[in-house]
């Protein structure tokens, strides 16, 4: 699969590279979050939500709104899974790392085919937004080691619901809170959906 840069016309699609706003604080911070050979996944971290600079991510990235700043770390070569929510969602890549990324106007009857996905390359310490309408899931590692990637959102998100009988086909995809999630058959577990079509892509 060919590794693209953010930095390309063609991340325009799916996000923006964010100019201009000092998070050197955060990304500092990062240093004491772990990076199992797993992946982990924090909505909120206090020791990153309490930096001077979280203030700036709220007002400048989020008009103000109240957010959650955390992290998804670890080690990681498949795609799995892809998810979507109702807002923008801002990477801080603390290490290089890569995302794999598609569109959800790609999903078709509650399925999407993994062949659409396109894999971009986040440099450390570069700021992206990624789009509500950008399918993405767990970076995967750019170089031996793992990688660390600041997550931001509006504050809730990603964190348990309690489900109801669906109402809409879109409720059966919904499993967190402002979370729409489509799993690899293989890896789908109880509860989720297996929307994703196709190979379940591995980058080494």
């Amino acid at each position: 699969m060919k590794i693209q840069n953010v930095h390309d016309a063609s991340f325009n699609a799916y996000g923006k590279v964010i100019e201009g706003l000092d998070c050197s604080d955060i990304i500092a911070a990062m240093g004491a979050t772990p990076c199992p050979d797993h992946v982990v996944y924090v909505p909120g971290d206090d020791s990153l939500e309490s930096c001077a600079s979280a203030k700036d991510v709220s007002y400048s990235l989020y008009g103000g709104m109240p957010v959650q700043i955390g992290y998804c770390n670890g080690n990681n070569h498949k795609l799995n899974g892809l998810e979507y929510h109702r807002d923008s969602e801002i990477n801080i890549a603390v290490t290089d790392l890569i995302l794999l990324i598609g569109k959800e106007q790609d999903i078709v009857d509650g399925k999407y085919d993994t062949s659409k996905v396109e894999a971009f390359l986040v440099p450390a310490g570069t700021v992206i937004e990624v789009y509500a309408t950008t399918l993405h899931f767990a970076p995967v590692n750019a170089a031996p080691g793992g990688f660390r990637c600041v997550v931001a959102l509006p504050k809730g998100t990603n964190t348990p619901i309690e489900k109801t009988a669906p109402k809409t086909k879109e409720d059966e995809l919904l499993a967190a809170r402002n979370k729409w999630l489509l799993m690899h058959p293989d890896v789908a577990g109880p509860g989720q959906h297996a929307g994703l079509v196709g190979e379940n892509i591995t980058i080494e």
